[in-house]
């Protein structure tokens, strides 16, 4: 994708992956916009690097997604690069009872998000000269954290979700990427301080680099084995790398 000159929304940009995505692209001179439900992360953002925009959006509201990206349209017509990344990654028990609020809020997030802000902007973004949209999933989506089902589910569905949008937008010229990140130390399960997840600037340096290029997933890391694990062995690793996390010990 082109690096600079763009007009970027990054989703979830107050905080993890989002803002080092959001201030990187900054730095190389895109006008970079933030959205994400917590005013305060976005404002600590926005004072720490003048210049980017924040819009506040909950993208689990369907009218609000609407709203916003009739808004984002008119004030900044010249978007032409969506990075879907607003996440929630909560504990499940997939052997255990239904928690519905963990559910609905985990697939309304993860999935039903990317997919409605994605539809929201897409006739507009079409139209822009060097046109992106990214989703951020994970490669829990190749090789699911079974303590985190649910999650897993969604970065699954929307891996799949994009490599059919990949195919329809191709005759349209529109970029689509799916950035799966291996794992990160941000907020997500109190992983700042965890020594076995990489380094959040080590991650955003890797996939600055790599969306420089024309790859259609970036991968970061220990990423690209856990994403070539799917196919007909492929419980054998899952068994494996679960039985890792719940040891402790180092995974790749």
């Amino acid at each position: 994708m082109h690096m600079t000159g763009n007009t970027i929304l990054i989703t979830g940009g107050g905080s993890g992956i989002g803002r080092g995505l959001a201030e990187a692209f900054h730095r190389l001179g895109n006008t970079v916009i933030i959205s994400g439900r917590r005013r305060e992360r976005l404002q600590a953002v926005i004072d720490a690097n003048p210049g980017i925009i924040a819009v506040e959006l909950d993208v689990t509201d369907p009218a609000a997604i609407q709203t916003a990206a009739a808004k984002l349209i008119a004030e900044y017509p010249a978007l032409n690069v969506l990075i879907n990344n607003a996440g929630i990654m909560l504990l499940d028990d997939a052997a255990g009872p239904v928690d519905e609020e963990t559910l609905v809020s985990t697939i309304a997030t993860n999935l039903l998000g990317p997919i409605r802000v994605t539809g929201a902007l897409i006739d507009h973004i079409k139209r822009q000269p060097n046109p992106v949209i990214a989703h951020v999933t994970s490669i829990l989506g190749f090789v699911p954290l079974a303590m985190t089902a649910v999650y897993s589910s969604t970065k699954a569905a929307l891996h799949s979700y994009t490599l059919s949008q990949r195919h329809l937008l191709r005759p349209a010229g529109v970029k689509v990427i799916e950035i799966a990140p291996p794992w990160v130390r941000t907020e997500l399960l109190n992983s700042t301080e965890e020594e076995r997840a990489i380094p959040l600037d080590e991650f955003i340096d890797g996939a600055i680099e790599q969306l420089a290029t024309d790859a259609d997933e970036i991968l970061v890391g220990p990423a690209p084995q856990m994403r070539a694990n799917p196919g007909p062995g492929e419980h054998a690793w899952v068994d494996q790398f679960n039985d890792m996390m719940a040891s402790g010990a180092k995974v790749g």
